[in-house]
């Protein structure tokens, strides 16, 4: 989410010219990191899981390509796209090992808990 806001804020700096062009196409990219990761965990299938993280980490590639155009074409400065850059590399490093962390399981079909499982994890057992 902080990676997608990130961009969010670059791309608005981008000329208007480039709404509808290489900010648009960045902004999705974006934007679809998190909703793969959200769609995956829904699915509650840890190969399913596996297949939406495979998906969100092609996104993060496509963000980081992007970014070096972005900085290419002039469109923003280096300290703007810098930060924004490593942002996208750390997204992609913690998705590689999420993606390794279920690779044992992946094929065997386990369900992966979902976000109610922190809820039911931290209440009380009764007696």
């Amino acid at each position: 989410m902080t990676l997608t806001r990130s961009v969010y804020e670059l791309t608005a700096a981008f000329p208007r010219e480039e709404r509808y062009g290489l900010a648009s196409q960045l902004q999705r990219a974006a934007v679809s990191v998190p909703s793969n990761i959200a769609e995956g965990n829904a699915r509650h299938s840890r190969r399913e899981y596996a297949r939406f993280l495979s998906i969100a980490s092609g996104s993060v590639a496509e963000v980081q390509t992007q970014l070096l155009l972005t900085e290419e074409l002039g469109l923003n400065d280096n300290d703007s796209i810098k930060p924004v850059l490593e942002l996208a590399e750390r997204v992609s490093k913690m998705l590689y090992r999420l993606q390794q962390s279920l690779g044992n399981f992946a094929n065997d079909g386990s369900r992966v808990p979902g976000p109610g499982s922190r809820f039911t994890a931290s209440r009380p057992r009764r007696s």
